[in-house]
């Protein structure tokens, strides 16, 4: 404090009301950004001074009265936190609410800390068990903490140090929130503390005579560097309040209640500089601003002191500057007579929201609106002198009403459609035509939508679940095109949008499929799953599928979870920066993969890479090194804002993107030859560029914003040019110009499409899109726009003005692909003939020395599969997490999210030969995940069948298993089997209708709506029993293909359609369940609607003995079973 420190400002705080009394502060606190000082009282109300001469700023209710006063304020760059006993809330430093947060376990909040992520995460706490650490960028709570003591006071230094309310100070992990050091401060309750550096200390009360408190006559220090008590500071006066200098690490403010300030170095508390307040009453608070040039106290008299030097006060180190209030445009002159009419004059259109929007934590519905007449009442009416009456139609139960509130609010604007077996139903019952979900989504128009507005296609879709399960969900209405979109039920579904970029490149297309057909095996080859997933989108030909087996990878790696890359590890960050962090990991990512099976091959550098190297200069002895600085992803660095007054024109794409290739930068490293850190200055000198640019857009602040809304600041074909390792980049006329010159070889490319970033609004979370031009991947050019959107299962074709609009509000780039344009239409499938198919005659045997079972490898000199080459196949299923269920109020239940399987065996027989039935794959699958039910009534799978420790199979990795079905499908062979949509569905892979023989669909009559288990068909048509304890899928395929065979047998001879119709009538008879003596016992094994969870170890035997069953079984006893209710789907129905 120097000399010239005094008193140079005092208000008192605004009295909470018109005629209300003044309150007195109940927190002060300094803002850290702006020159602002910052006052809460006891009602909850929040009110700013600016400057030292303390003009009134913001005044705004911050939290209810009834919940006391203000206990804290914090600040960061976007605005004020503060707390009340039962709330926190958050506001813009103009008085706008950002977001308030309630809790029922906040009962008595006294306090609040950042974390060690910054300003983005705080702990909350007070005199209560529970603490909370809450996400500030979104209000919502992360984790609530218990905790056996109650803080009071909070403050961050090197932990987070939490005073009690017993007198001690708890120093407190900023990370683990673990306790790491307790020190008695006081004997009975610290009334003030403060941490600075290495330092802390506190003021508090003791316990004196007669059972009085009074405050200690001196001010405790903590050491928290060495976790040990430091000479205290004596202090006659009684030390209430205290304050660590935020600049002189050792120089803490002392005040007394009566005004008395010292100001003592904690080093040699006998320097001392004493001062007096001039108060009349006594003081309550006191703070030291963050420059430490200002002082402010209050007083028991409601008023705000504020001290400092007159010529030097300033509250914040580096302030920014604070927004005013415009000055309202005087309203125009109106001439106003009789003859003009009302009509005339014109009213203000809103687009955005008002300044009178009251947040949502402080408006109420007050009543309800009344319940319509029931049409029936209307009709039976018989009038009176009263008015009316007629018979209740009885339409809900006794003292249920109707929530009229919900009934009359609006839809949300893109709604579920119907379930497909609800619409079966209304088909049946109701053959008028009608206007489909389908075709009210199909003319939903973006013509008249302005810029604020987001529009219907672009809103979060979301898949619903029936009793059915999702194959009940109509993913159809959703997507009307030949090009599939991607499921989003899937954890790390956020990256679907960079999937479908990648998929529509056609040279990174060729690429992952090709060397999907290679002989590669490595488990975690994200290139291999990548070919998986476009081969899968191929063939599926515009139906929904799902990134399955690339996003289990993808989540399976550590590198991904050690660069935050996965949604549970990060659930603050934002969805731009893990995309264009994913996107960067997964081209690296593959460029491993494909240098494992190609080492000496250059083709995915040339496909991918920008060569470059990087000279690195010292700034100060000039010494130059020289490294190699390729990169698969180029970022886009945009101009940093100047103070310059004058008018700059807007940079062009081609320039963002030529400082961003050659972007010189300093950095501080180390010189070799200074042998000391220096600021070091690095260049890149471009080599080479590769045939596919990726870029990530990097739009963070406003003026980049500002670029990407210039209509037609993104060119759909730009030139580049790499001349003695400069780079060069041209569009629009001056790229026309260099291909009409030919002086220079410019290397053209086009846009291929972008991944989008989509703000949907207020109550709906940011998601991401992307925006592709499919022209470019098709086999041959077509001709007009074929851009289309991909909002993950919703596809849509789009206009090319629609495509490249964006909007800083809430359509941001995040991703682009440029691509050569000599590589559109360049769709290779010269793969399918060259595929690697030794997987299929040789034996996986990981675990043991000789193959278990009877399963007998393909000979690749007599049974090479060929197009046409008929397998049976059946697969097993493990659950790997269950469903999630919501039970409502009224006792329906809503599927959440269904449960996830994984495959866990699959078995595939010869279908024609003198091998006919034998199989040559019966694969049980090791998984290192946790299986929650091994479903073994089910699929015959027990405890330790999965572990490559206990099992007695043949454990071979999900890849290997998947590979060889891969193989098979584009060999072209024919998969024959029982309720096979299921399976292919849950293993990940896509087979064409053409090469599918299902028996379901062979043995169905659509008009029954009833499809047959293949247990039914197999009782009465083969005259055997299986599936008597639990699945095998060998038993289950080899049935299948019996049942083919007679199928052809009753079409050769005419009789298909009357033995169909001799199966209903005899399921009719039957209940469609297999009469067998076994069912009798009343264990209804195999044939329970939902498989009962097991005890380890527990199951019966892997391939149950087939039983033959007569006729005369139907005489026997009734079954507890009920086969395949109505709409069941085929894989119910084993």
């Amino acid at each position: 404090m120097e000399a010239d420190w005094d008193e140079v400002g005092r208000i008192g705080l605004p009295p909470p009301g018109v005629h209300a009394m003044p309150t007195p502060v109940s927190t002060l606190a300094f803002d850290t950004n702006q020159e602002l000082l910052w006052a809460g009282n006891e009602y909850g109300r929040i009110t700013s001074f600016y400057g030292p001469e303390m003009q009134k700023y913001t005044s705004y209710r911050a939290h209810p009265s009834p919940e006391g006063p203000v206990k804290q304020l914090l600040f960061n760059d976007k605005g004020v936190i503060s707390i009340a006993s039962r709330s926190l809330h958050m506001s813009l430093r103009r008085g706008l609410a950002q977001w308030h947060l309630r809790h029922d376990e906040m009962k008595d909040l006294r306090c609040m800390s950042y974390t060690s992520k910054g300003t983005s995460e705080i702990l909350v706490a007070g005199c209560q068990n529970i603490m909370f650490k809450v996400d500030v960028d979104k209000g919502r709570i992360l984790q609530e903490i218990t905790t056996e003591e109650n803080y009071t006071i909070m403050k961050r230094s090197h932990y987070i140090c939490a005073a009690t309310n017993t007198g001690s100070v708890d120093m407190l992990d900023p990370q683990t929130f673990r306790v790491v050091k307790t020190w008695k401060a006081h004997t009975a309750w610290i009334n003030d503390m403060d941490a600075q550096n290495n330092f802390l200390v506190t003021c508090g009360y003791s316990p004196r005579q007669q059972q009085n408190y009074m405050l200690d006559p001196l001010a405790n220090v903590f050491d928290l560097k060495t976790l040990k008590p430091l000479p205290p500071i004596p202090f006659h006066a009684g030390a209430a309040f205290v304050r660590m200098h935020p600049k002189m690490s050792t120089t803490s403010f002392v005040a007394s209640q009566n005004g008395q300030l010292q100001v003592v170095d904690l080093m040699n508390p006998n320097t001392v500089n004493l001062r007096q307040a001039n108060i009349s009453s006594f003081m309550m608070a006191l703070e030291l601003a963050p420059s430490g040039e200002a002082l402010a106290l209050t007083d028991a008299d409601c008023f705000i002191h504020l001290w400092g030097s007159p010529n030097k006060i300033h509250f914040a180190e580096l302030s920014t500057s604070t927004d005013y209030a415009d000055s309202p445009a005087p309203p125009p002159s109106v001439e106003w007579t009789a003859d003009i009419p009302l009509s005339t004059i014109g009213l203000p259109h809103y687009r955005e929201q008002l300044l009178s929007a009251w947040p949502g934590h402080i408006v109420y519905d007050v009543g309800r609106p009344p319940s319509k007449i029931d049409s029936e009442i209307l009709v039976s009416m018989i009038a009176a002198d009263f008015g009316g009456y007629a018979p209740n139609p009885r339409k809900t139960h006794r003292n249920q009403v109707e929530n009229t509130r919900t009934a009359d609010n609006p839809a949300a604007p893109l709604m579920a459609p119907k379930f497909l077996s609800e619409k079966a139903r209304e088909t049946i019952s109701n053959n008028e035509r009608r206007i489909s979900d389908a075709e009210a989504l199909e003319d939903a128009s973006l013509s008249g939508i302005t810029k604020a507005e987001v529009p219907v296609i672009y809103m979060n879709v979301e898949i619903k679940y029936s009793k059915f399960g999702v194959d009940d969900f109509d993913f159809n209405y959703y997507n009307k095109t030949k090009y599939s979109g991607l499921e989003t039920h899937i954890a790390n579904s956020f990256s679907n949008p960079l999937l479908q970029l990648y998929k529509f490149t056609p040279l990174l297309r060729n690429l992952a499929l090709h060397h999907a057909a290679t002989a590669c095996l490595f488990e975690n080859c994200m290139l291999c799953e990548m070919g998986f997933l476009f081969d899968m989108l191929d063939k599926a030909n515009g139906q929904n599928c799902q990134a399955t087996n690339f996003l289990k990878t993808f989540s399976s790696l550590p590198e991904a979870s050690a660069l935050a890359l996965l949604e549970e590890n990060s659930p603050i960050t934002t969805l731009t920066t893990m995309i264009q962090s994913v996107n960067r990991f997964l081209l690296d990512r593959i460029s491993i993969d494909f240098k494992q099976t190609s080492p000496r091959s250059d083709h995915l550098d040339l496909t991918l890479a920008t060569a470059a190297l990087s000279s690195i200069r010292c700034m100060s002895c000039n010494n130059e090194t020289v490294r190699p600085g390729g990169t698969y992803v180029n970022e886009l660095v945009y101009p940093a804002k100047t103070n310059n007054q004058m008018r700059i024109p807007y940079p062009s794409f081609s320039q963002i993107l030529k400082a961003s290739v050659e972007r010189e930068h300093q950095t501080r490293g180390w010189c070799d030859k200074c042998r000391r850190y220096q600021q070091m200055s690095t260049r890149k000198t471009i080599q080479n560029i590769p045939f596919v640019f990726m870029i990530n857009a990097a739009v963070n602040t406003h003026e980049a914003k500002q670029l990407w809304v210039t209509p037609g600041w993104l060119p759909e074909e730009i030139g580049i040019i790499v001349d003695r390792g400069q780079f060069f980049c041209y569009e629009g006329e001056d790229l026309k110009l260099h291909l009409q010159r030919g002086i220079h070889y410019i290397t053209v490319y086009e846009l291929i499409g972008l991944v989008a970033d989509i703000n949907s609004g207020e109550h709906q979370k940011s998601h991401l899109v992307s925006l592709v031009n499919v022209g470019a991947s098709l086999r041959e050019p077509q001709a007009g726009s074929q851009w289309h959107l991909f909002n993950d299962f919703l596809v849509r074709k789009v206009s090319t003005e629609e495509a490249l609009r964006f909007v800083p509000s809430w359509k941001v780039p995040s991703v682009l692909t440029y691509q050569v344009k000599t590589g559109s239409n360049v769709v290779d499938d010269s793969w399918k003939g060259s595929l690697d198919t030794a997987l299929l005659f040789q034996d996986w045997l990981p675990n043991h020395h000789q193959k278990l079972g009877n399963c007998q490898s393909l000979s690749s000199q007599t049974e090479a599969p060929r197009p046409g080459t008929r397998v049976a196949i059946d697969a097993e299923f493990v659950a790997l997490q269950q469903e999630e269920i919501e039970i409502k109020a009224d006792g329906s239940r809503e599927t959440i999210r269904p449960s996830r399987l994984g495959l866990a065996r699959v078995s595939v027989l010869r279908g024609s030969g003198i091998d006919e039935g034998l199989p040559f794959i019966d694969d049980y699958i090791s998984t290192t995940e946790t299986v929650v039910d091994y479903l073994t009534a089910f699929s015959g799978i027990r405890s330790g069948d999965l572990d490559p420790k206990y099992s007695r199979h043949n454990l071979v990795p999900l890849k290997v298993a998947y590979k060889k079905l891969w193989l098979l499908l584009n060999l072209g062979c024919i998969f024959v089997g029982h309720g096979l949509p299921k399976d292919f569905r849950t293993i990940n892979i896509h087979v064409p209708k053409d090469q599918v023989i299902d028996t379901v669909d062979l043995f169905y009559i659509r008009s029954r709506q009833r499809k047959l288990s293949l247990r039914f068909l197999a009782w009465f048509l083969l005259k055997e029993e299986i599936q008597l304890e639990t699945h095998d899928s060998i038993e289950d395929a080899r049935t299948a293909l019996s049942l083919y065979r007679k199928y052809e047998e009753f079409q050769d001879a005419g009789i298909l359609e009357q033995r169909l119709d001799e199966i209903y009538s005899r399921g009719r008879e039957t209940g469609y369940k297999v009469p067998s003596a076994l069912l009798m016992e009343g264990d209804a094994r195999g044939g329970r609607e939902t498989p009962p969870i097991l005890h380890e170890g527990t199951s019966g035997p892997s391939t149950p003995v087939r039983n033959p069953a007569g006729l005369s079984a139907l005489h026997h006893g009734p079954s507890t079973w009920i086969l395949g209710k109505g709409g069941y789907s085929a894989s119910r129905l084993k």
